[in-house]
């Protein structure tokens, strides 16, 4: 699939499509690079500006990661460990604060878990960290 300039899609939606494609595809593996905004926008004949807009897209989705001097890599999957939720707890999904982000050391995208136990306790985790289980 090709970007199409005269398209009603944006031409930065279009190649994080690209991406996100050959992501789910397994094409570009976990750690792989996805190349750098240089020629990812010669390849494709489009602006630096749409590759950094379709690489944050990407990243708010937690498909990759930025780093220096990296460049932007397809994001691994981390150890999940189980959680067992308490008899009589609930769970809530949210977005992280840019604290929680920073103390958890989350990728842009991850969402947090807060897991209410029934006396009051509240534990917020890494969504993607955590595999959520009920008691026998």
């Amino acid at each position: 699939m090709a970007i199409d300039p005269y398209s009603h899609t944006p031409v930065y939606v279009q190649l994080a499509d690209l991406i996100r494609a050959r992501i789910e595809s397994g094409e570009l593996a976990p750690g792989a690079s996805v190349g750098s905004e240089m020629a990812l926008s010669q390849e494709h004949g489009i602006g630096r500006d749409a590759v950094r807009m379709a690489i944050a897209l990407l990243r708010s989705e937690g498909l990759v990661t930025t780093s220096r001097p990296m460049g932007t890599r397809v994001r691994e999957t981390p150890q999940r460990r189980r959680v067992e939720i308490p008899p009589g707890g609930s769970v809530i999904a949210r977005m992280p604060s840019g604290r929680e982000r920073r103390s958890l050391q989350l990728d842009e995208g991850v969402p947090v878990l807060e897991v209410h136990g029934p006396d009051g306790d509240v534990e917020v985790l890494a969504a993607d960290e955590v595999e959520l289980t009920r008691p026998a």
